[in-house]
């Protein structure tokens, strides 16, 4: 077989915006966390990241990542919020929930609530004063374990160390959360989604 041909890309020569693309398709596909957060003044901030992962499970810790705003005005809702409360609640969106997903991800004035906007219900959270997303398949209460500045923006890696997990009774089998009946959105490149449409054996 003839070796492909490689492309050669140094990311000290290239912007911050070609390296992003570069590496949002590159790492695909990715999980979304879609965060709720609450202001001090009490306006619910809702908002999705795809840098996204669980960093523990003893205790169980979550970590997303957030970018300062395109604009450089500063921080994100999101971030500013989790500084201030010290507390997040990250829900996975399944496939029935994506207009709304897609459309959270705009930039909305700090005094306006995207749930509001979007018309979606709440819930209280359970352990933390952050509300939940009712319609959601899973939500994950957390409380902010860490916060890691990385890189010139910066970009903010929130640990949170989970205080419950709500999730959709229909989803649970022996302990386990069926990924199948989940059906959860991914993130790719550009404004482009996924969902698993196949799931293969590992033997």
């Amino acid at each position: 077989m003839a070796q492909a041909q490689m492309t050669y890309l140094d990311p000290r020569e290239m912007p911050a915006t070609d390296i992003y693309k570069i590496m949002t398709g590159i790492v695909v596909p990715r999980p979304i966390a879609w965060v709720t957060t609450i202001s001090r003044t009490g306006v619910v901030n809702l908002a999705p990241f795809s840098s996204f992962t669980f960093v523990s499970h003893s205790p169980p810790m979550l970590a997303i990542g957030v970018d300062t705003k395109p604009d450089g005005t500063g921080l994100k809702d999101t971030a500013r919020n989790i500084l201030e409360t010290q507390e997040f609640v990250v829900h996975i969106a399944d496939r029935s929930l994506l207009p709304p997903l897609h459309a959270s991800a705009e930039e909305y004035p700090t005094e306006i609530s995207e749930i509001e906007v979007l018309g979606l219900r709440t819930l209280p959270a359970s352990r933390i004063g952050t509300p939940r997303l009712a319609d959601a398949p899973v939500a994950v209460e957390c409380r902010l374990h860490r916060c890691i500045e990385l890189g010139t923006g910066p970009t903010r890696l929130f640990i949170g160390e989970v205080q419950c997990f709500h999730v959709r009774d229909s989803l649970l089998a022996a302990g386990k959360i069926d990924t199948a009946l989940l059906d959860p959105i991914s993130r790719l490149a550009g404004p482009h989604y996924a969902t698993i449409d196949q799931i293969l054996p590992g033997s």
